[in-house]
């Protein structure tokens, strides 16, 4: 199993990071990918990454942080040569449902992240919340560069990912798939192909059934991932092996 999304650096993980490994490896984990939100969260990455071989980590700015970290391309590309375990860049994209940095400065700062993921060839982590058309248009800007896409924790329509697939993008299903209300967004992921399919926690945030309303933390993948295989219609292994293998295709780069 991987979890290919994470925020092990978050201060609810302070206390227990040794023992949360612990339990992730009991469980079957193989990797972990723990994602960069801003140049503080990234001291800390440069860290947690040097604690078990199984962890990774990225590069990237938070669209939330876009205001106060406005970084440039060539930035991106510079601290993602720090180590051979930073793999991926992001998490960048757009979100226009909290709004907390100005549109424009979001749409900049995505921009530079694609562009430093042209140079690198490492995958791009894409946040995107009510910002479907404006996501799109930007990635399909740049995709003649065959720019190696991850949608994490995807949400969106079928309508969206099904222009996503045109752009050879890989979809990551979470806690979410799970949730009750969670009707359409199961019925998206069972017309995604598997060859497309990854999982993720995005833990502390949006623990799975059973464990909804705890703090979530890497090993709760399982519950994520028994979901998916049920909306996929085959077994456990098989789901684990499939999304291991997708995870492994796209950050092979490195």
């Amino acid at each position: 199993m991987i979890d290919s999304h994470c925020h092990l650096d978050h201060d609810s993980f302070n206390d227990n990071l040794n023992q949360i490994i612990l339990r992730s490896k009991e469980i079957g984990i193989t990797k972990m990918l723990t994602i960069c939100t801003n140049l503080k969260s990234f001291e800390n990455i440069k860290k947690i990454i040097n604690i078990d071989p199984i962890i990774y980590g990225t590069f990237g700015i938070h669209p939330h942080e876009a205001d106060e970290y406005l970084v440039s391309k060539t930035d991106i590309i510079e601290n993602t040569k720090i180590s051979k375990k930073i793999i991926g860049i992001g998490e960048t994209g757009l979100d226009f449902y909290y709004n907390n940095s100005d549109r424009k400065n979001q749409i900049k700062s995505f921009e530079n992240h694609i562009e430093a993921c042209i140079e690198t060839d490492l995958p791009l982590i894409v946040h995107s919340r009510n910002a479907e058309s404006d996501t799109f248009n930007i990635l399909n800007h740049f995709k003649n560069y065959n720019i190696k896409i991850l949608m994490h924790c995807f949400t969106g329509s079928y309508e969206f990912a099904k222009k996503l697939m045109d752009l050879n993008s890989y979809f990551s299903a979470s806690g979410i798939i799970t949730f009750k209300n969670s009707s359409d967004l199961r019925r998206t992921f069972a017309n995604i192909p598997k060859e497309k399919l990854i999982v993720e926690t995005d833990s502390p945030f949006l623990a799975p059934i059973p464990m909804r309303g705890k703090s979530n933390e890497p090993s709760y993948i399982k519950y994520t991932l028994e979901k998916l295989a049920e909306i996929k219609e085959c077994t456990f292994d098989e789901m684990d092996n499939i999304t291991t293998f997708n995870f492994n295709n796209l950050f092979s780069s490195k």
